[in-house]
C-alpha cells in the first residue's frame, strides 16, 4: 500500500526523509504516484490545479514525513540560436501551437516531437539537440501555482 502524501510546502518543519523525482507532466498532476529514491512507493492527493515545482515538499497527512520533489531528467529537444531574435521567433511559432515550452534567455526546451523538430531545424534553421534533461515548462498565464522556488 502506498504512503499517502497530502500536504505541500516550500520548507518542511521536520527533516526531509526521501526524494521523489518526477517528470514535468507528473509535477502537474494533483493525483499521482511514484517510487522514491529510497524505493518507497508514494501516492499524492493534492488540491486540484496544484503544481509541484522542483524542490517543493510533500508531507503525510500527519506531517511526520516529508519528501522533496525534484525534476527527473526526461527526453527533450533543446533549441538554441546564435541570434536571440531567431530564438524569440521560434518561441512565437511554438506558442502558436500551444506547445509546453521552457523558455530561457539562451535556449528553448520542449518534449520530443518529430514534426516540431523538422520545423525548428529545417524551416527556422535552429540548432536542436535531442537530450535527456530536467524540463520546466511554463504554465499558462491563468494557471495558479504553488511554491515555486
Amino acid at each position: 500500500m502506498p504512503l499517502q502524501l497530502t500536504q505541500i510546502c516550500t520548507s518542511p518543519p521536520t527533516p526531509v526523509a526521501d526524494r521523489l523525482y518526477l517528470t514535468a507532466d507528473d509535477r502537474q498532476r494533483s493525483l499521482g504516484q511514484g517510487t522514491s529514491a529510497q524505493g518507497v512507493f508514494y501516492q499524492w492527493r493534492l488540491p486540484r490545479g496544484t503544481v509541484l515545482w522542483s524542490e517543493s515538499y510533500l508531507g503525510t497527512p500527519q506531517g511526520d514525513r516529508w519528501v522533496q520533489i525534484l525534476a527527473s531528467p526526461e527526453p527533450v529537444l533543446t533549441v538554441t540560436s546564435s541570434d536571440p531574435l531567431h530564438l524569440l521567433q521560434a518561441a512565437y511559432h511554438l506558442g502558436n501551437r500551444h506547445v509546453a515550452l521552457e523558455i530561457t534567455l539562451h535556449y528553448l526546451r520542449l518534449s520530443p516531437d518529430p514534426v516540431l523538430l523538422h520545423l525548428l531545424r529545417d524551416h527556422l534553421q535552429m540548432t536542436v539537440v535531442e537530450e535527456v534533461a530536467p524540463f520546466f515548462p511554463l504554465l499558462g498565464a491563468y494557471h495558479s501555482h504553488h511554491s515555486h522556488s
